[in-house]
């Protein structure tokens, strides 16, 4: 069977700053963090024919592809579910790239959230059907879904705030080594924790994601191609999408276990084109908008049992030379919240050897996308 492993890889990175808010629009960002990725790989903006994206991305490849002096375009796309998206934007581009529809990649976000409005505000749009279900009966925001998943999974297999404390402690560990991370030079403790207060019960402030103003984007050409570029390759080892049968956003209500979501899907898709498992996963970049979706994840990807990651996440096995060091950024908690692609880019650095929280001798990166949505995963090798 033909696959598209090891036939890509990425070249280059880019970001902006992040911030809560910044001036520049975001279609200044976009170009800016495309740029960078750019002349990161030491390739043309010239070179670039494609490009792919989230449905959710309010920039889009026409004027990109204008501003940045891009050539012509021969593949563009877009993946839907917003932070679901963020591999499957790599998938895409990979998949043109080995089947020569395009030769240069180019997959970026770019997102105000930290000073513009909340997506769920805006009452004068038709709900989607889903929504019609959930919203006039007080679950308004992910967070009261992710709330409502997350005390059924503290239910049926005990875990704890300790559990969901260790995810953000983790991430907000590696934050404090990161100087580009907004919490950078803030530690958590678990007083700060325990005592904050409630965004939507059993959900507190340190288990929900921040919300950021940045763009980051990263460019994918032949693996062939890499191999002269200006940085060490990172090739995409398998890429995976996965979206459960009777999927119902957020919630998963017509599943048979709302507990098994899309993770599970996207993870049978992506080990069995790997030649390598879960035991040979040097870190992690887990999508980390809810602290719960960690445990969810580490489940759904097979680093542990069913019912387990809450105690998987015990003894430390999340940070710095742990069992399965993640978001070593400092993620969607502490690092920057823009729908997960600063864990692509984290994977990279790791692969690299270049990140500020360095697992020694990485060569395998496992990244996800948002859990509890239709989701997409990447393994990534140098």
């Amino acid at each position: 069977m033909a696959t598209l492993k090891d036939a890509t890889a990425i070249a280059g990175i880019g970001q902006t700053a992040f911030a809560k808010r910044l001036p520049e629009s975001e279609k200044t960002l976009a170009c800016r963090a495309i740029l960078a990725a750019l002349d990161d790989a030491g390739i043309a903006p010239s070179e670039v024919d494609g490009f792919a994206s989230y449905t959710m991305e309010e920039t889009d490849e026409v004027e990109v592809a204008k501003a940045i002096g891009a050539g012509d375009v021969t593949f563009f796309s877009k993946v839907g579910y917003g932070g679901g998206g963020s591999c499957a934007t790599l998938g895409h581009l990979a998949a043109a790239i080995a089947t020569g529809q395009a030769s240069v990649g180019v997959a970026w976000r770019s997102r105000k959230r930290g000073s513009g409005p909340r997506p769920w505000k805006n009452t004068a749009v038709q709900l989607p059907t889903p929504a019609q279900w959930t919203r006039p009966y007080g679950l308004l925001r992910p967070a009261d879904e992710i709330g409502m998943l997350a005390r059924r999974y503290m239910h049926e297999y005990g875990a704890t705030r300790d559990h969901l404390f260790n995810v953000a402690l983790a991430c907000r560990n590696r934050a404090n080594q990161n100087p580009d991370a907004i919490m950078y030079d803030r530690p958590l403790t678990r007083e700060m924790y325990m005592t904050s207060r409630w965004i939507s019960e059993p959900l507190c402030l340190f288990d929900n994601c921040l919300e950021t103003d940045g763009a980051l984007a990263c460019v994918i050409v032949s693996a062939e191609r890499a191999r002269d570029c200006r940085q060490k390759p990172v090739y995409l080892h398998s890429v995976a999408q996965g979206l459960p049968a009777q999927h119902h956003g957020m919630v998963n209500y017509w599943n048979d276990d709302p507990l098994t979501g899309p993770a599970w899907a996207a993870a049978r898709q992506l080990w069995k084109q790997a030649d390598f498992g879960p035991d040979d996963v040097h870190v992690a970049q887990i999508y980390d908008a809810f602290t719960p979706l960690v445990p969810l994840s580490l489940e759904g990807y097979g680093f542990c049992a069913r019912g387990e990651g809450g105690a998987f996440t015990e003894g430390g096995a999340l940070e710095s030379g742990g069992r399965l060091p993640v978001n070593t950024g400092g993620g969607g908690l502490s690092e920057a919240y823009v729908h997960g692609f600063n864990l692509i880019t984290e994977g990279v650095k790791q692969l690299r050897g270049t990140s500020t929280a360095q697992v020694p001798d990485a060569a395998t990166c496992l990244v996800t996308a948002g859990e509890g949505v239709p989701t997409s995963a990447v393994l990534l090798r140098s």
